[in-house]
């Protein structure tokens, strides 16, 4: 089968279009038909081998995992010993590593049918970014104002959307660029290009940002709630890490709550994000959408910071006739 593969850690360049076995489902796995996989900020991550804290789990020298991807949607094309929800044919989205690529195992526990009205392309643009942002909202019960940095990204547009759908008056600070976007989904917008994060919130949601903590918490209600999703500002050992330790040990002396966040994607939130889906409550916003053997510049493209939602990659419907 095709398959984006890396050998060795560095930029996109690592990442080559080959021809690898395809996988076998073990006890309790899918093997996915994969007809589109999203590209999250985690690829980059894993495929530059950074920051270097992770390098224990991803493989000092080289990565474990030679296929990149993780987030998809598609076809089960059999099921492993012990499967009870699932049946070959059922269209199906979740996450799987190694998700550029024809085919891919999927844990039964990690996936749920695809919402009816969704493409494939859509679909994988769910699983990673929407749970991560579904997550971020429950660390602050009936939060009457709610700000995104990061509002217009993948994370960003599906937290603006769940924000409002809580009943939260929700603020996006964004670029120009994703101004009109952000608006549309329903929040008031910052322009961070032109004016500075004003008022206070009961919670504050941040997206792969570099602000102060100091900074953060001026804005941040005396009993309120910051989560820091991601970081691209710590540095090659640590990463986004360092504002995450800062604000869990600065917890422990002030009423404020302040959190890093390490997502998952269990199939009880994927059914709850497919309810919603199918109920028209939020939407997947896509940006672009790129062949899987073009799969380097989906990341190359997805780096760059400018994409407007989510980047997906597509692998052929042809695949496995």
């Amino acid at each position: 089968m095709k398959a984006i593969v890396q050998d060795a850690y560095g930029e996109a360049d690592v990442l080559r279009f080959e021809d690898i076995d395809r996988p076998t489902p073990g006890q309790g796995e899918l093997l996915v038909e994969v007809r589109a996989a999203g590209v999250d900020a985690g690829v980059w991550h894993l495929m530059a081998g950074l920051p270097l804290i992770g390098r224990p789990a991803m493989g000092w020298h080289k990565p474990r995992m030679r296929v990149r991807g993780l987030e998809l949607a598609g076809r089960v094309a059999a099921v492993g010993a012990g499967v009870t929800r699932f049946k070959e044919g059922d269209e199906i989205f979740g996450t799987g590593w190694g998700a550029f690529a024809e085919y891919v195992t999927v844990r039964e526990d990690r996936a749920a049918r695809k919402p009816a009205n969704l493409t494939f392309e859509q679909a994988a643009a769910v699983p990673v970014s929407a749970c991560t942002a579904l997550q971020a909202l429950r660390k602050k019960e009936n939060a009457g104002r709610v700000l995104v940095i990061g509002a217009g990204g993948g994370i960003g547009t599906y937290a603006v959307q769940l924000a409002k759908a809580g009943g939260a008056h929700v603020t996006g600070v964004c670029s120009t660029a994703k101004a009109d976007l952000v608006e549309k989904l329903g929040a008031e917008v910052i322009d961070y290009t032109k004016e500075e994060i004003t008022g206070t919130y009961d919670l504050i949601l941040d997206i792969a940002g570099n602000r102060r903590l100091r900074t953060l918490r001026e804005h941040l209600t005396s009993d309120g709630t910051l989560v820091f999703v991601g970081g691209e500002n710590g540095g090659r050992w640590l990463g986004g890490l360092q504002r995450n330790l800062g604000g869990l040990l600065l917890s422990l002396f002030v009423k404020q709550n302040l959190r890093g966040l390490l997502a998952t994607e269990p199939a009880t939130d994927l059914e709850r994000l497919r309810e919603l889906i199918e109920a028209g409550t939020i939407t997947p916003v896509l940006d672009r959408t790129f062949p899987l053997a073009e799969a380097a510049d989906a990341v190359r493209y997805q780096h760059a910071g400018r994409v407007r939602g989510k980047v997906v990659v597509v692998v052929s419907p042809q695949v496995g006739l």
